[in-house]
């Protein structure tokens, strides 16, 4: 599992985003996340060694988890990405965005249904910005698609959307002003995903985790120890 960031920054856009953690640690350190720019990271994909060995290793590489791939101000950036994209076929890219009405844009020219070594996943947080990016994500040609439904706000129905998604990842906001996650919302979309057949996973509780009506204040770094200690992930038949 690598890391690829080859720009860092980023502007809020969505609900989701109001106690977004890379914009709470860039104001720690005095700097401005609204300001977009390419790091020393930027052909992290393609460098090598002195044998010729390319330094980053095959396997997954999560592309973008500080910033959005899809963001306008890396629009004169991402072409030189797909192409280092498409020459590490012995990589597996994946990226989420909060920015999927942008995608048909940001594509390159020979994308064609999808590269085999991408993975495309969505996020939403609450039942209107699910139907509006749902819709679009859906007839996109993205050959693996997940959704991200965190932080999750409310309980939403995205079971319509099911079709062709190969994972539902879920988890609450982490915050000491953080909005709570209800666990019953997890629940229902374990149950949907479970209707499609589609793999669930409960990544992380919020810090004010509701239960059968009572709510918890749950330390940070037992939130994703608390989601597994569930046991609710569920695997495709």
């Amino acid at each position: 599992m690598a890391m690829w960031n080859p720009w860092r920054g980023c502007k809020k856009c969505s609900d989701g985003c109001f106690h977004c953690y890379i914009h709470k640690g860039d104001a720690k350190r005095n700097v401005n996340t609204n300001e977009i720019v390419k790091t020393k990271d930027f052909e992290k994909p393609i460098e090598k060694l002195k044998n010729g060995a390319f330094k980053m290793k095959s396997g997954i590489v999560y592309l973008c988890f500080s910033t959005d791939f899809l963001i306008e101000d890396a629009d004169i950036w991402r072409e030189e990405c797909w192409k280092m994209i498409k020459m590490r076929q012995d990589c597996t890219f994946l990226f989420l965005t909060k920015r999927i009405d942008r995608f048909m844009r940001c594509i390159p020219d020979d994308w064609g249904d999808g590269y085999d070594n991408v993975v495309v996943c969505c996020t939403i947080e609450n039942q209107k910005n699910a139907d509006y990016k749902l819709s679009i994500f859906k007839d996109l040609p993205i050959k693996h698609k997940c959704i991200t439904a965190q932080p999750l706000l409310e309980k939403i129905d995205i079971e319509k959307y099911l079709d062709g998604i190969e994972l539902v990842v879920v988890g609450g906001e982490s915050d000491i002003n953080a909005r709570p996650l209800d666990f019953a919302w997890v629940l229902s979309i374990r149950e949907q995903c479970k209707r499609a057949n589609v793999n669930f996973e409960f990544r992380q509780c919020g810090t004010y985790f509701i239960k059968d009506g009572k709510q918890y204040r749950i330390q940070t770094k037992d939130l994703m120890r608390q989601a597994r200690l569930s046991n609710i992930d569920y695997k495709k038949l």
